[in-house]
């Protein structure tokens, strides 16, 4: 992650620890948008190690968002999650969340970029 990107004053980088060591990430930007008066808190990336999942890293990354993204006034917070994720689909519903729309890519050739990324090999 750059360091210009941690320095944005509409952005938070938050990681879950369980005995000394990282094991999920968590990043969120303030986006506005055009027909609302306040932010939106959008999630680009929440990541947790396979090792460490169903053991409430995940769940306790979403929490602080939800606080952060509160105590700045949004009016929702929303991530997009790859087709191929089930378990994470059913995590995301178990922790509140609504599936409420689709998501619509257009990959710009040259630049090494695979979207929507491969399923991994655990959830495909």
């Amino acid at each position: 992650m750059h360091l210009r990107y941690l320095n944005r004053d509409d952005t938070e980088a938050l990681v879950a620890v369980e005995d000394g060591t990282v094991v999920g990430f968590v990043d969120m930007e303030y986006r506005v948008r055009l027909n609302f008066t306040t932010p939106q808190a959008w999630i680009p990336d929440l990541i947790v190690g396979e090792a460490s999942r169903s053991r409430g890293a995940g769940a306790a990354l979403l929490g602080r968002c939800d606080e952060l993204a509160l105590s700045r006034g949004c009016w929702s917070l929303s991530l997009e999650s790859a087709n191929c994720r089930d378990r994470a689909h059913a995590f995301y519903l178990r922790e509140g969340l609504t599936d409420a729309a689709k998501s619509f890519s257009k990959l710009f050739e040259g630049h090494g970029v695979q979207w929507p990324p491969a399923p991994p090999p655990s959830e495909g």
